[in-house]
């Protein structure tokens, strides 16, 4: 016997899920619907099935194809346009013609004996047997009542409460005799209850109700999917669940990673190659797609989350419904009865209430409130580009697809024959992409020179001669699963505002250039990298008193790239060094805030113990440097500014240098007290840059360790820093410890509050409304200065939903206060 199963519907109660996939594909206990059915079909022998298609047909199709992988016999009747249920089979009558046939829904969860159901029609001769099931509630059923011998007596499709007269339902299941379709008119719209049964019954044709023993669940509404997602995992329903039950209730399929402090209590269901970091905790009817990834800290909770979704960190789960693709950022909250469709984005500490429905392909921006649903509106991000390039979590923000078409996005903008530099740190990750990237460029007939693994500050270099621009990638400072594609100029700084601009339209209009056979781009890879770089710091930066000095210096190198240049540099330098993790680390690409704090306080133990005049500390890509003091004190990175400050305008005596408004006010005293002014400029490393190029610039840093050497680069490089700042100490015979001493104390704070995309413009205008009277500086943002010198920045985050604030007054508390007052403003204009 043969069977058909009916895969054709668009399943539109249970959008957004079903709005790109099509019902019986809904995965239940990580297996789609349709898949468990015929399995079921296998079980009792129906190897032969006729599969009836319509909605999205092609993903059916691609799905389950000929059928060999389940051990069976597929074929596929298409419709061109909704049949009905009888019409659909109908459409399937060549396949069906010479025998008995079983009809049975592909999206309908149930473990009946079929075998028996087929007995049953043998036995009494029947044209058509109807399988039948009790439910406690018939209303969005058809009710069917039988007599002592099981004939059918009626029927009637989903009635109301008066019209209830019996618990038995049509479970649509059914087992017929070719002979039926004599009663089905082709290509028409025909449905079994309502057209055809009927007329078998007043011609008196022998149709017969079995009622079945067992589970039985018509997936069609949210609820109903995810009850059939706990059915599975209690057992109340025979299926085969893929994977290895490793204690009662909790199952976890093949290649999956779930570590041993994460908390899982069944009955639940984790998919292949699925990862569950420790402090994770997953309870009771929660069913983790493969490829999921479960960040330390999330709570899911009768969760049916499909394939390839990220689940970040804190994130909050319970009873919703996500669909595969999805990246759900850090602390988001997802409540009960909420559905999140395909490939969809939900921002950080966002919050999607209960019974929301979230269609496919949208972004739910970082700490918006979402109480209806997201039917039309895009809200996708406005730009690519962040503080540091284009920045994700790898391999969910940032994939190779990405990196592929950011690269062809670049090399359009370029023209055909131009050369790029590309460089990488030392992770995998970026190395991965690193190798995506050049493919796509010389596709896109770009020439590439080819660093491998460098410093930053190198690559800006080599990329400063003769290179169109420069691609580097790099893991995010202090955040290990994420990475950076930073692009360069001509000129090995970031791109301009401009550029970026015109990069994010190519790319969001796709098109993108490619080479004619014979354009295609070379690939090489320059020799002597380091020895050119070094030779040209020693020559630009001014070294006169260091080898007469007899100073001593520890570097720590950190286990990154910054190690690479060392050697060949500090013997030049003719200086006495100890360098410490010299070594390149591929499992820490990055170091978090803490691993720093712990890598400092160990160079100050180190220098004090040895008698150093001062130790360094790299980032792991040489672009950035932390100081220690010869008495072995940290000197913290907004301090290290106003010490370098000092110490360049006092051997310079004019000029100017470079600074971001964010930073505190002393700067301009130190300045002054030396000879030269300070020019302020927005927090855009792009622009620092520009006004590093000057000519007069003598100094540029930005608070955070980043060092601008005019006279070798315009860019932050950690390394000329250091020279340079070996020559200062040198030749004025100070120590860090009593320059630092000299410079007035600082009280800058800074906040950060969650400001929703819509609300951005307002905040700013309701900023510069309740400033009044006071002086305002609109250079980033806006800043407002007191009478008394006191002064708040507000500044808008390009590429977050996020407004920064910075405060400064003479002591910590005044800053404070100044800050409280400031970000109420924000607050108020924020609701």
């Amino acid at each position: 016997m043969k069977a058909v199963v009916m895969a054709g519907g668009e399943g539109t109660r249970l959008r957004p899920m079903t709005s790109s996939m099509p019902k019986p594909l809904l995965p239940v206990a990580n297996r789609p619907i349709m898949e468990h059915v015929l399995r079921l079909l296998k079980r009792h022998g129906l190897n032969e099935t006729v599969v009836t298609v319509q909605f999205l047909a092609s993903l059916v199709k691609n799905y389950f194809g000929d059928g060999e992988e389940l051990g069976m016999e597929l074929t596929y009747a298409n419709e061109e346009k909704p049949l009905g249920t009888a019409g659909s089979v109908k459409n399937a009558e060549e396949a069906l013609k010479d025998d008995a046939f079983l009809v049975i829904s592909g999206d309908a969860l149930t473990d009946f004996d079929l075998t028996e159901l087929i007995n049953f029609h043998k036995e009494k001769g029947a044209l058509v047997t109807v399988c039948l099931t009790r439910v406690p509630n018939p209303l969005e059923f058809g009710i069917t009542i039988v007599d002592e011998e099981g004939k059918v007596e009626r029927f009637l499709e989903k009635p109301t409460w008066g019209q209830v007269f019996s618990d038995t339902v049509n479970t649509g299941i059914y087992v017929m005799e070719p002979e039926v379709f004599n009663y089905v008119e082709a290509d028409v719209p025909v449905d079994w209850s309502g057209d055809v049964f009927p007329q078998l019954m007043k011609e008196g044709k022998p149709i017969y109700g079995y009622v079945a023993e067992g589970y039985w669940e018509d997936v069609g509404t949210h609820e109903s999917y995810v009850k059939a997602q706990a059915d599975v995992l209690e057992g109340k329903v025979n299926v085969d669940i893929d994977g290895f039950e490793i204690s009662p209730g909790v199952w976890v399929a093949e290649g999956a990673e779930v570590h041993p402090d994460a908390v899982l209590r069944g009955p639940l269901y984790i998919g292949d190659y699925a990862k569950v970091e420790a402090g994770a905790e997953i309870r009771e009817h929660t069913v983790v797609g493969s490829n999921v990834v479960v960040k330390s800290g999330a709570f899911l909770h009768k969760a049916v989350v499909h394939d390839n979704v990220y689940v970040g960190q804190h994130s909050n789960l319970r009873g919703c419904v996500v669909g595969k693709n999805t990246d759900i950022m850090r602390a988001a909250r997802i409540e009960d009865g909420a559905v999140i469709g395909d490939e969809c984005l939900i921002g950080e500490e966002s919050i999607v209430q209960g019974n929301v429905r979230v269609y496919p392909f949208k972004t739910i921006e970082a700490g918006a409130f979402v109480n209806t649903s997201v039917i039309w509106e895009s809200r996708g991000q406005a730009h690519l580009f962040g503080a540091r390039g284009v920045s994700g979590i790898l391999n969910v923000e940032i994939t190779p697809e990405l990196a592929v078409r950011l690269a062809g996005a670049y090399a359009t903008t370029l023209k055909k024959g131009s050369t790029v530099t590309t460089a990488r740190d030392h992770s995998r990750g970026a190395r991965a992409l690193k190798r995506a990237v050049i493919s796509a460029l010389q596709a896109s007939a770009i020439d590439v020179r080819d660093l491998e693994n460098v410093p930053l500050p190198v690559a800006r270099q080599q990329t400063a001669r003769g290179s169109a621009g420069g691609i580097m990638i790099r893991t995010s400072p202090g955040v290990p699963d994420s990475v950076d594609i930073m692009f360069f100029d001509g000129q090995g700084a970031d791109l301009s505002q401009g550029s970026q601009r015109k990069l994010d339209r190519v790319f969001a209009r796709q098109e993108y250039r490619r080479a004619f056979p014979g354009e295609i781009g070379d690939l090489y890879f320059p020799a002597s990298v380091f020895d050119s770089y070094t030779g040209s710091l020693l020559r630009n930066v001014d070294t006169t008193g260091i080898a007469e000095s007899g100073l001593k210096v520890v570097v720590d190198a950190s286990n990154g790239s910054a190690g690479l240049v060392l050697p060949s540099l500090l013997g030049k330098l003719g200086v006495d060094s100890l360098t410490i993790n010299p070594g390149l680390d591929e499992s820490r690409p990055t170091e978090t805030e803490e691993m720093r704090r712990k890598g400092l306080v160990r160079l100050g133990e180190i220098v004090a113990s040895s008698g150093a005049a001062f130790g360094v500390r790299f980032d792991p890509v040489g672009e950035r440097l932390s100081l220690v003091d010869e008495k072995g004190r940290i000197i913290e990175d907004d301090r290290a500014l106003l010490v370098m400050l000092d110490l360049v305008a006092a051997e310079r005596r004019s000029g100017r240098v470079a600074l971001p408004v964010t930073t505190t006010r002393i700067a301009e005293q130190v300045a002054a007290y030396h000879g030269t002014q300070v020019e302020w400029t927005t927090t855009s490393p792009d622009d620092l840059t520009r006004v590093g190029r000057e000519e007069g610039t003598i100094f540029g840093g930005d608070g955070k360790g980043g060092f601008i050497v005019p006279e070798f680069s315009s860019v932050y490089d950690g390394t000329a820093a250091f020279v340079r700042l070996i020559g200062l100490v040198a030749r004025t015979q100070l120590t860090l410890s009593q320059i630092d001493a000299r410079i007035p104390r600082a009280h800058v704070l800074k906040r950060d509050l969650a400001t929703p995309w819509a609300v951005k413009g307002l905040v700013m205008r309701r900023v510069v409304e309740a400033a009044g009277d006071r002086s305002v500086d609109t250079t980033d943002g806006v800043r407002v200065v007191e009478t008394d010198g006191r002064w708040v920045m507000v500044l808008p985050d390009p590429a977050e939903a996020v407004t920064h604030l910075w405060a400064e007054g003479p002591d910590d508390a005044s800053a404070k206060a100044l800050l409280d007052e400031w970000s109420a403003v924000v607050d108020s204009a924020g609701r």
